[in-house]
């Protein structure tokens, strides 16, 4: 789909449930833990789109991982490709941590324990609500 097709907000849905029919061995797994608000009663969407600029020429976008809109909480997984795009992944965070969301990035590799994931991710639930 080429870029033109997402100044329409249909076009951007289809390209995140391309996503979502196309998730990563990492991504099933965390969502396994978090799908259906079982994940401390908050609920979080998988590849769901995140807005932060809208005008009439241009909607500038971005489809996390995974996002829980009532913390404003992005997770996003990070496996080997990450590696050569740390400098577009730090432009994005900034721009929506500028617009109030929290970005919160682990690796691809740390899945392995997941039960230490899983506290992690209790731990920056706990921060986001005591702000």
């Amino acid at each position: 789909m080429s870029r033109i097709h997402y100044k329409r907000y249909s076009g951007i849905l289809a390209l995140a449930r391309k996503l979502r029919k196309n998730s990563t061995p990492s991504e099933k797994l965390l969502w396994e833990v978090l799908r259906r608000k079982q994940f401390a009663g908050y609920k979080f969407l998988r590849q769901h789109p995140v807005f932060y600029r809208i005008d009439k020429d241009w909607i500038d976008f971005y489809i996390p991982d995974f996002y829980c809109s009532k913390l404003k909480l992005i997770l996003e997984l990070d496996g080997p490709i990450h590696e050569n795009h740390k400098e577009e992944d730090y432009d994005r965070d900034t721009k929506l941590k500028s617009r109030g969301f929290i970005v919160k990035r682990i690796k691809n590799e740390e899945l392995q324990d997941i039960n230490n994931v899983i506290a992690i991710i209790k731990d920056i639930i706990n921060e986001c609500r005591t702000k």
